[in-house]
């Protein structure tokens, strides 16, 4: 098809002049550092199979980038840094658009123009999921001083740091990675938590001081992982993505986000999750999943772990969120709302 729509684009099918070898592929990204790098990852993965054609970054800024003093819960949750990168790949203004997985809300974007829908066609290899301490006393979690300010807006980390800490002082903190670290440094704040995730893309590592380890803080669904996005009925970019999806990446953070869709909880509740596929040879391959359910303080924390089918680990993030309801997550949900 590529070879077909070298020339002119006038006389080519609607999908062939789309994929035309003489026109970019565009990818939709934020403008932040991060997501830049992000773009640009996906970018690196592509360029072997989509030569002689380039690359073109189409930078979007989103609700989250532009209001920075208000929480998330006001702006939308998640969504209000996925919305509007959706809607140029809806609007045809961008072939594909990369998002960090774990902003990316459950359920597709409406455009309002009965465009069609969009699909996760690819999530690359995952990079570490877990959380980091950064403290500008070098102390970990265990060691700050009493009743340490710890700087960040998750509710999730809120509430995980609160249960360790119960005398620290949770203090907002938004921004991007570099900003957020400046604010590290000073007076204001005893430590932060960002993801490892971030920090590695960004060569920033050695600002780490703790890496907090599962059973102190587990990540946010998808957390670590990209996910890039297509239109369903777009398929050349379904097939331009299927070399860099990672079936094992994809399998963990689809029973994260099935976990935390069937609690129906978002931004504004502290819902943890962190899936893993068991290398078993001869064995059909299976999801491990661990899940959190607690409240904003952390003195009421519900945890469940469970095994399921790889090959649907949908049922697996169904069936523990269902057991966590039962212990008394539901409740706790509640109490959030």
């Amino acid at each position: 098809l590529l070879a077909e729509s070298v020339g002119d684009c006038s006389n080519c099918p609607a999908d062939k002049a789309r994929w035309c070898i003489m026109k970019p592929l565009r990818i939709a990204t934020r403008g932040s550092k991060l997501a830049l790098w992000q773009a640009e990852h996906i970018a690196a993965l592509l360029r072997p199979i989509i030569e002689p054609r380039s690359v073109q970054l189409v930078i979007v800024q989103t609700t989250g980038d532009r209001v920075q003093d208000r929480s998330l819960n006001l702006l939308g949750g998640r969504g209000a840094f996925t919305k509007e990168i959706q809607h140029a790949v809806l609007e045809d203004r961008a072939d594909l658009a990369v998002h960090s997985l774990k902003d990316l809300p459950i359920g597709e974007p409406d455009c309002g123009r009965g465009a069609p829908p969009l699909c996760i066609a690819a999530t690359p290899s995952r990079e570490d999921a877990r959380d980091a301490l950064i403290s500008r006393h070098r102390l970990v979690l265990a060691d700050l001083p009493p009743r340490p300010r710890i700087g960040t807006s998750s509710p999730r980390r809120a509430a995980q740091l609160l249960a360790v800490r119960p005398d620290a002082q949770i203090v907002p903190l938004r921004g991007n990675v570099e900003g957020r670290l400046r604010k590290a440094l000073t007076g204001d704040y005893d430590a932060i938590v960002l993801a490892v995730a971030g920090l590695t893309r960004l060569g920033l590592t050695d600002h780490i001081t703790q890496v907090l380890p599962f059973e102190v803080m587990l990540p946010a669904p998808g957390q670590g992982a990209l996910a890039v996005q297509c239109r369903v009925d777009d398929r050349l970019a379904r097939d331009l993505l299927a070399p860099i999806h990672d079936p094992a990446t994809w399998a963990a953070t689809a029973a994260e986000r099935a976990f935390l869709a069937a609690l129906g909880g978002g931004c504004c509740a502290p819902v943890a999750a962190y899936g893993e596929i068991g290398p078993l040879a001869g064995i059909a391959p299976t999801v491990r999943l661990r899940g959190l359910v607690a409240s904003p303080d952390g003195a009421q924390i519900v945890r469940v772990e469970g095994e399921g089918d790889a090959h649907r680990p949908e049922v697996l993030g169904v069936r523990l969120a269902e057991t966590a309801l039962a212990a008394g997550a539901a409740a706790l949900l509640e109490g959030c709302r």
